[in-house]
Parts: structure tokens; sequence; C-alpha cells
């Protein structure tokens, strides 16, 4: 059964940052709690892995302390199983068998850390700061992208064409040339995609194009 442990502020809020833990090992689960309520984080415990693919994820900023040696599936089968349904939350392993095949192995998928039991507190606490402001960063950068996307949706498909255009450097001239349109009815789908996409300058809109992955490699 899923242990789940509030901060130390309370009943927390459904933004704050959480650490899941997966530890088979009870006292190790109190004392990681105890640890991260100490400085008000909100913790979730569980025994296994498969404990926790049974769960709902919080889209919040979160990291996950994981064994290495579980009962069932391992740590690292589990952090491929994490990679294969797409869930990006970071990692920190911990293990009393560490050796470096392991430490590699698990570093090369990603982990933030890769600490040996017996761990300084601190390093534990380090290692949980450093992996939530990643996943914070990184779920910002996503709900830009997707805002952006939505944006884009907006856009006709003229617009979209002459976007893509804008994004490969071409003014307004060669982009009427190449689509035989007028440039005057180039300059006002412009300014209408401009508006849409949330754009103050030329320069922006390209920021905003490149931030979707929205180019075209200009023909010599």
């Amino acid at each position: 059964m899923t242990e789940r442990s509030k901060s130390s502020h309370g009943v927390p809020s459904a933004k704050e940052p959480i650490v899941f833990v997966v530890e088979d090992d009870a006292s190790m689960r109190r004392a990681l709690s105890n640890l991260f309520q100490s400085v008000g984080l909100q913790v979730e415990l569980y025994g296994s892995a498969s404990e926790m693919l049974q769960s709902e994820l919080p889209e919040v900023a979160s990291c996950l302390v994981l064994d290495i040696r579980l009962p069932g599936l391992s740590g690292l089968d589990f952090q491929t199983e994490l990679a294969k349904a797409n869930i990006h939350i970071p990692i920190i392993f911990m293990t009393g068998h560490g050796d470096i095949p392991m430490s590699v192995r698990a570093m090369k998928g990603g982990a933030v850390d890769f600490l040996t039991k017996p761990f300084r507190d601190q390093d534990m606490l380090d290692a949980v700061v450093a992996a939530i402001e990643r996943d914070r960063k990184r779920r910002e950068s996503d709900k830009i992208v997707a805002d952006l996307r939505t944006l884009f949706e907006t856009l006709t498909a003229r617009e979209r064409e002459i976007l893509t255009l804008v994004a490969a450097g071409l003014m307004n001239k060669q982009i009427a040339a190449e689509l035989g349109l007028a440039e005057i009815t180039v300059k006002i789908h412009r300014g209408h995609l401009m508006k849409k996409m949330g754009a103050k300058s030329l320069a922006d809109l390209v920021r905003k194009a490149e931030t979707l992955g929205i180019h075209r490699i200009r023909q010599a």
C-alpha cells in the first residue's frame, strides 16, 4: 500500500513539489520521509516499482528517489519502463550494492545522481533539490511549447506556409515570389499570423517558430 506523507506546513497545495520514494525497506522509507519532511517537502512512499506504476502522478514538479534492488521490477528496469511511458521524472538512485556498470547505466538513462548507502543526508537533499529544479524547468519549457502549439493551431494553412518561410529567413518580397502572391498580401498574412502567435516583433516570431521546431532549409 502507498504511504503518503504531507509536508510539515500542514495540508500541501497541489503545486508543492513532491518527492516519490520507491524503497522496499520500511525503515529506510521512514527515514527518507522524515528527512524530506524536515525541509518541508511533500513525500509519497512506495514499497515497489509496481505500486508506483499503478498510481496516478500529479502534474507538479517532482523527483524519484529509487532503490536499485527491489522486489519484482528492479530500479534500473523501472527507469527503462518510465522512459518508455514518456514519463520524464528525474531519478536519484540509491543502493547498498552499487558498482560502476550500474551507475553508468543509471546515468546514461538520465539519472541525476547515484548515491551509495549509507549516504549523507545533505548529499541526498542536495540531489533532490537539484532534481526538482530540473523538473520544474522542464515543465515550464513544456508548457511554453504547448501554449505555442495551441496558438499555431489557430493559423490558416496559408499563414503556416508563410510562417515557415519567415522562419527560413525570407523577406516579404521573396515569400511573395515563391508563393505567387502580391507582396502586400504577404504583409497582410504576416500581420495576422504575428497577432495570432502573440509575437511582438519579427525576431520574436522567428524565435517562437524555432521553439515549435518550424524551420525550412533555404534553397540556394
